[in-house]
């Protein structure tokens, strides 16, 4: 919900221009140029949160010298970051899961065959069971 906050148009352009100390044709200006995209309402623009937050972006990368190319590219590529980003999160949370089903069957097959591997290379949250060695059972780790 609160993404949804965050995206939802609720200013107009003299606010956000003050909001920003940018005039409003700076913000029409990077409109025309793909820098921000504000939604319309009857003609008129309205900018999110998200919105007032990108153009202080593209304010602090033009104060430390940046062209609107380089802003341009600059928000291209935190851009693609953080798409990138959402994705490694996925792959592991998909990662962790399927250790854990591993895991889950490893014990599973033990049980049914009596068997125990010992999982010392495995990942730390995985303990080595040290009674199979007691037990005389060599176990793949010999």
């Amino acid at each position: 919900m609160a993404d949804e906050q965050f995206d939802r148009p609720v200013y107009v352009i003299s606010v956000v221009a003050e909001l920003t100390a940018m005039h409003p044709q700076t913000l029409r200006m990077y409109e025309r140029r793909g820098l921000l995209s504000p939604r319309r309402s009857s003609n008129r623009r309205m900018y999110s949160a998200h919105d007032v937050e990108r153009l202080r972006r593209i304010q602090a990368l033009t104060e430390v010298g940046l062209n609107l190319a380089g802003v341009e590219r600059v928000l291209q590529l935190e851009e693609h970051l953080a798409e990138m980003q959402c994705d490694l999160e996925r792959v592991q949370a998909q990662l962790i899961d399927a250790a854990q089903r591993m895991h889950d069957e490893v014990e599973r097959v033990e049980r049914a065959t009596g068997t125990i591997w010992c999982r010392c290379a495995a990942p730390r949250s995985w303990r080595c069971d040290q009674s199979a060695r007691e037990r005389g059972n060599p176990g793949p780790w010999m």
